[in-house]
């Protein structure tokens, strides 16, 4: 006797229309639906720290713009918003659509980890996977609660960990020339 399949719904960016605007991060990766609250003040203090000092450098520097929480339309399947981007200014031209949404990779993506263990595998391991196949040159995956961040670059095709940082620690990136900053008072 057949048995039948049963198939997974598949989400798509079109599905996101249709759903309130409540609060919620709404997120499609490899068409699943991923649904988080609000985030920590914690959270959002480290992205607002991160955001400033990414954005003093740019405007210093005018090589690009930074952006906290825009959405980045992969394709029909692939959805997300991450918690920061900075965009070259002569790339950022080629990303944005009409309606002024992200369709492609920016540079350099940086995600604040929310508590959970479904949090950190989405962040970890569904989304760099996402960012690698996307073009992404650098990821940073930021941890407030260990104070540490963990920076992924490009390398032969695909993001991979180069470094960890903890408190003490100062980052800079081959992708943003000049830019130093201390990640402790991204914690405090």
């Amino acid at each position: 006797m057949n048995q039948p399949i049963s198939e997974r719904v598949r989400w798509t960016t079109a599905d996101l229309e249709l759903f309130p605007d409540n609060g919620n991060r709404y997120e499609i990766i490899d068409g699943d639906l991923f649904v988080t609250k609000a985030p920590h003040w914690n959270h959002q203090k480290t992205c607002v720290r991160i955001c400033t000092a990414l954005d003093i450098w740019s405007q210093a520097t005018s090589l690009g713009q930074v952006v906290p929480a825009p959405g980045i339309i992969f394709g029909d399947n692939d959805n997300v918003i991450p918690d920061i981007v900075w965009a070259s200014s002569e790339r950022l031209s080629l990303l944005l659509d009409e309606a002024g949404h992200l369709t492609a990779a920016p540079e350099l993506v940086v995600e604040v980890l929310s508590p959970g263990s479904e949090n950190e595998k989405r962040d970890k391991e569904l989304k760099l996977k996402l960012y690698s196949s996307g073009g992404v040159k650098e990821y940073w995956i930021v941890d407030w609660r260990k104070q540490q961040v963990e920076v992924y670059r490009r390398e032969q095709g695909s993001l991979k960990l180069v470094a960890t940082l903890f408190k003490g620690d100062e980052l800079n990136s081959p992708l943003l020339p000049d830019f130093t900053c201390a990640i402790a008072p991204w914690f405090t």
